[in-house]
């Protein structure tokens, strides 16, 4: 059986966008599904969308997500080089389309631009320009001379005007289309410089390439790459052509969404094995019912024959929720070291951090939801007296004084501050005066927090406040339940 190899081609021009992502992720599963080969090839020959930096940002990318590709620019498998750049500059590309010229599949084209836009025409509003042929029908003479005149030419596809190209794709199944609608491709541009197209049948090929992931956006050009295989005679690769993904509104995700690129999550909050995750699901169901994978456990059950073939919706309410799995699962150290950098945002006391990010581990979905459920440590919020009502806890402002006013002085005479030794002699205040727990801790936990919600428990609170700030605000809170009660 041959070797699974699977490639990723991204072109440096930003950040990684969620689709090129998924692109990436799929490419490599169904390597190492196989046991097979994950490579990296950038793409840079269209140097007017190069961006200074972003190559950095795809290695970057595929490291942290643990997309770990076999052979690279950096890894030399004996089938680069692996930049296309320097693919151009060693003559590759110019030395094949030579020989597609030999064989009457491609052609000389010396027609100036002034020419060309005379082809123009407006099809549904747009304009379009499907070229004539008039180059294919210059002699050998007339070819030779305009070379040796040094004109400017591009080298195209010779395509049949006439009859059906047919290709498989693994998704899409069988797609055929009418050769009249294949215009004759530019395989190598007026600068040297290889088309997308052109450049990646090529490579494809030569890096022995069996199955090439990309998105459904390219189905209309693979009659073109096809009939560039036949052309060669070469072997066509599996091609697995991946759904589009669309936004809540099912428009296409595009980077004005502010969620589109992989970079753009890691800054919002998210972890990287939940992003992966996620982004595995956006047009792919497993077998099993469920959603949680890591990446080795994706590697074991991915199937691409179960991809859909329709767009895949970029839920965030649906990813938050499961990074939120993630880090609940995550371990606490880890844990501590990425949440400390929000906690700081907020926290300038000294409070013991590891105990605030532990309390919040288990409460939030993205780690910048942390600060809005510790700010309370920092300072403490102005609140209304009705928050120590609760019809559940039986509690009003009346017993909610009642139960300040006789816990302050027990607070007051507790040396040992500690989450457990608080709630030990509160447990035998509440034992002694025969209520119920939340009689008690709603009112206790409202006067320390100033919230409706806290990330833990009044006990569990007052550890980290530490003693003089939790007596600080117990005694506040007697004084504005006195003030309520006078009618102040």
């Amino acid at each position: 059986m041959t070797r699974i190899r699977t490639r990723y081609a991204p072109s440096p021009t930003g950040r990684m966008h969620v689709g090129n992502l998924r692109t990436a992720l799929y490419a490599y599963l169904i390597a190492k599904h196989e046991g097979g080969d994950f490579l990296l090839r950038i793409e840079d020959t269209d140097q007017e969308r190069f961006v200074e930096g972003a190559t950095e940002i795809i290695y970057r990318t595929l490291e942290k997500t643990g997309l770990i590709h076999d052979e690279g620019p950096d890894k030399d498998g004996g089938v680069g080089p692996y930049i296309q750049s320097q693919r151009q500059a060693a003559g590759i590309y110019l030395e094949y389309a030579k020989k597609l010229i030999e064989k009457g599949e491609a052609y000389y084209c010396f027609c100036t631009q002034e020419r060309l836009d005379s082809l123009k025409s407006s099809v549904n509003g747009e304009e379009i320009m499907v070229y004539d042929k008039h180059c294919l029908h210059l002699s050998k003479e007339e070819i030779e001379a305009n070379l040796a005149a040094g004109k400017p030419y591009v080298i195209r596809q010779n395509n049949p005007t006439e009859g059906t190209t047919t290709f498989h794709d693994e998704i899409y199944g069988d797609i055929t289309v009418n050769n009249s609608e294949l215009d004759d491709m530019v395989l190598i541009k007026s600068d040297g410089y290889p088309t997308y197209n052109f450049a990646n049948v090529v490579d494809d090929h030569l890096m022995g390439i069996t199955h090439v992931v990309r998105g459904n956006e390219y189905l209309s050009s693979s009659p073109k790459y096809n009939r560039l295989y036949e052309a060669f005679g070469w072997e066509v690769p599996v091609y697995v052509h991946c759904p589009l993904i669309t936004n809540e509104e099912h428009k296409k995700l595009s980077k004005r969404s502010g969620h589109a690129s992989y970079e753009d999550l890691i800054e919002q909050g998210f972890v990287s094995e939940a992003v992966v995750n996620y982004v595995a699901l956006l047009g792919w169901s497993p077998e099993e019912n469920r959603e949680i994978y890591s990446l080795e456990e994706l590697i074991k059950v991915f199937d691409y024959h179960h991809l859909s073939k329709s767009p895949a919706v970029f839920d965030m309410t649906k990813l938050k929720w499961m990074n939120g799995e993630y880090l609940k699962a995550m371990d606490d150290e880890r844990f501590y070291s990425m949440a400390r950098p929000y906690i700081r945002q907020v926290i300038t006391k000294d409070l013991d951090e590891r105990k605030i990010a532990n309390m919040v581990k288990t409460r939030i979905e993205v780690f910048p939801d942390i600060i809005g459920h510790i700010d309370f440590f920092e300072e403490m919020p102005d609140y209304d007296v009705a928050m120590y009502t609760h019809k559940k806890m039986k509690s009003n402002a009346e017993t909610s004084l009642r139960v300040l006013t006789d816990v302050l002085p027990v607070l007051e005479a507790q040396e040992d501050f500690s989450h457990e030794a608080l709630h030990a002699v509160l447990s035998q205040y509440i034992e002694k005066e025969g209520v119920k727990t939340g009689l008690v801790m709603w009112p206790i936990r409202t006067a320390v927090s100033g919230k409706q919600m806290t990330p833990a428990g009044a006990t569990e609170i007052m550890e980290v406040l530490g003693k003089e700030e939790s007596l600080a605000r117990i005694r506040n809170g007697v004084e504005k339940l006195t003030a309520n009660q006078r009618g102040d």
